[in-house]
């Protein structure tokens, strides 16, 4: 799922700007119903195949904010990892996200505040090529 890359902390004395990293993640019909659950959004465009065709999607697509959990994950899970707490989050939803799409969540190191601990990354979301979720989050990284 996340192509390998390192998991665990990155102390913000180790994050420079540049770093990147990233996971891949295919949404399954089970993502979607259990996202809807712990959410309890049963918007039926995400749920309801005839519904979903008389949209303007022409078809199921996955919650926005499902898609946008994949950016928590990398900065969760690798970059800074264990430890980051988030402080802000902003989002732009640019394309939907299909049951069967494999989504590439990358998050990039845009700027490093020590003294703060605080680390700005560009996030974004694609499908193939086609950019689905872009995005900025400010995160509080670990110190030793």
């Amino acid at each position: 799922m996340n192509d390998d890359l390192p998991r665990g902390t990155l102390y913000i004395q180790d994050i420079e700007i540049g770093m990147s990293r990233h996971l891949r993640k295919t949404i399954t019909n089970q993502d979607i119903e259990l996202f809807a659950q712990v959410s309890t959004d049963h918007n039926p465009v995400h749920l309801d195949d005839s519904y979903a065709r008389n949209t303007q999607f022409k078809g199921r697509i996955a919650h926005g904010i499902l898609t946008a959990s994949l950016i928590s994950a990398v900065i969760g899970e690798q970059l800074p990892g264990h430890g980051a707490i988030y402080m802000s989050q902003n989002l732009k939803f640019i394309a939907p996200v299909r049951p069967g799409d494999t989504v590439l969540a990358e998050v990039t190191v845009s700027a490093v505040n020590r003294e703060k601990r605080r680390v700005t990354l560009a996030c974004l979301c694609s499908v193939e090529d086609t950019p689905v979720l872009k995005g900025e989050a400010v995160v509080l990284a670990p110190s030793r």
